[in-house]
């Protein structure tokens, strides 16, 4: 028997019980190699069931100075889990004096991950830039297996850019095109996903640090997407007015 469903359509005001749709940040994330560094973007739309809840939300959490995670899943979770693997790197950089890598990083979230993975629904990208291997994205899904990526998408948006990201990622790409591919890869996303909406984020990061930028609807430079005329929906001997 499933209590918790039961327990959910139960209010108790006397006590000031309420129930509601756990928030999730349903979303998309979009993170991508370039020669120097990462650069990734997030929507910022959070949900509880079909109530958008914020549509402003950082998903992008600094870390370091050199390294972001971005976030999807419980917004409660994902959280929980920046707050703590950002405590555990800065002890091992103040005892070890020194950065501690990218690829360490990745390896102590996947360990909260992997460890709770029953309790927990947390799904985060890792990226930054450290001096060993320059610029980097660590992908890890739900579960805790991790997957360094040249170029990722993650959130349910994920599933309408992949292919778009996958035509457009190459090697020697430069900041402005990598810039200009994951904003459009988010806005093509957004687009299609009820879930993901709200603003585009975009982060830099690369050896000077990070450096965030914020794209609105209302604003020049938003990505928008021109889609081809529809097909009249009445019969032809139907009069109608485009």
């Amino acid at each position: 028997m499933d209590t918790m469903r039961e327990e959910k359509r139960k209010a108790i005001p006397a006590i000031g019980f309420y129930p509601q749709e756990e928030i999730s940040t349903g979303t998309t994330l979009i993170a991508m190699e370039y020669n120097g560094g990462v650069v990734v973007g997030t929507d910022s739309r959070t949900s509880a069931g079909s109530f958008i809840t914020s549509r402003a939300t950082n998903k992008i959490t600094p870390i370091t100075e050199n390294m972001v995670v971005c976030r999807s899943g419980s917004a409660a979770d994902t959280q929980a889990i920046a707050d703590i693997a950002k405590y555990h790197i800065d002890v091992y950089t103040m005892t070890e004096n020194k950065p501690v890598t990218i690829y360490r990083s990745s390896q102590i979230f996947r360990q909260f991950l992997y460890n709770y993975r029953e309790q927990l629904s947390a799904s985060v990208l890792v990226a930054g830039w450290d001096t060993e291997l320059g610029g980097q994205v660590y992908a890890i899904p739900i579960g805790g297996f991790v997957s360094r990526q040249r170029s990722t998408a993650s959130g349910s948006g994920s599933t309408f850019v992949q292919g778009f990201l996958d035509s457009q990622w190459r090697p020697d790409l430069t900041l402005d095109e990598c810039k200009a591919i994951v904003k459009q890869a988010v806005g093509l996303a957004t687009f299609r996903d009820g879930s993901s909406g709200g603003v585009v984020r975009l982060a830099v990061i690369d050896k000077t640090g990070s450096k965030f930028e914020l794209f609105r609807p209302d604003k020049p430079g938003f990505p928008f997407v021109q889609t081809p005329t529809p097909h009249l929906s009445f019969p032809p001997h139907i009069e109608q007015v485009l």
